[in-house]
């Protein structure tokens, strides 16, 4: 990799700005002064220094986001902001998307990646990757609508809705557990059923679980542990 492309991954700065810090000699490469910003480098074995400071280069980035409302899931959107801008200055911040989407009024876990062929398998129809969401329901809900929910619902499309698993929390909140990603689909079931959503946050996706320390809005990069999980 060249290492001005190298230096603007790791948001060292714009293009020029790199070369110029190149020329004043703020760059070195395994100890030594970097001669010019278009130098080949191994970004994953050479040191390199900015200011001193040694750049550990990262292939992928991963990010947990607490979404909050009134944002969109997407990278471009000309009515609203969108939950990738919350994410400017961080490396790769230019390649990030989200995997999969919440409606503009839901919130809560979301991943930020540039990984494609994770966000592939997560988001496979194959693969059923269980997302579980904090449902408050308009009215409370009888141990029947538990059941049907449970049993899947026919909520318009060819095939009924997969097998949910549904866990009260008070009479008008429950935790469901879906195992696809159909349009609307959560509230599409709980309206099947005779019921609607006046809030709705994703707790969890996959083995990843929100990072309740985060508020809406906050992020943070996944730990080793996470990635794994995933």
């Amino acid at each position: 990799m060249r290492l001005d492309k190298f230096l603007c991954e790791m948001n060292m700065g714009t293009r020029s700005q790199v070369k110029d810090a190149v020329r004043k000699g703020l760059v070195a490469v395994n100890g030594i002064p970097a001669k010019s910003a278009d130098m080949k480098i191994n970004e994953n074995t050479d040191k390199v220094a900015f200011r001193d400071r040694i750049l550990q280069y990262r292939k992928y980035s991963y990010y947990m986001l607490n979404k909050p409302p009134g944002m969109v899931s997407a990278t471009v959107d000309n009515t609203a902001d969108t939950v990738v801008s919350l994410l400017k200055g961080e490396m790769h911040s230019g390649d990030i998307f989200p995997v999969g989407r919440l409606d503009k009024d839901v919130t809560g876990l979301l991943l930020l990646t540039n990984d494609g062929n994770l966000a592939h398998r997560l988001l496979s129809p194959a693969r059923h990757v269980d997302k579980t969401y904090q449902v408050t329901l308009e009215h409370p809900i009888s141990p029947k609508d538990i059941e049907r929910l449970e049993s899947g619902v026919d909520i318009g499309e060819e095939k009924p809705t997969l097998p949910a698993q549904v866990s009260v929390v008070t009479e008008d909140v429950i935790l469901l557990t879906i195992h696809e990603g159909r349009f609307h689909q959560v509230k599409r079931m709980l309206l099947a059923v005779g019921n609607g959503v006046r809030s709705l946050k994703r707790i969890s996706f996959g083995a990843l679980r929100l990072d309740e320390t985060l508020r809406e809005g906050e992020y943070r990069e996944l730990t080793p542990e996470e990635i794994d999980l995933l």
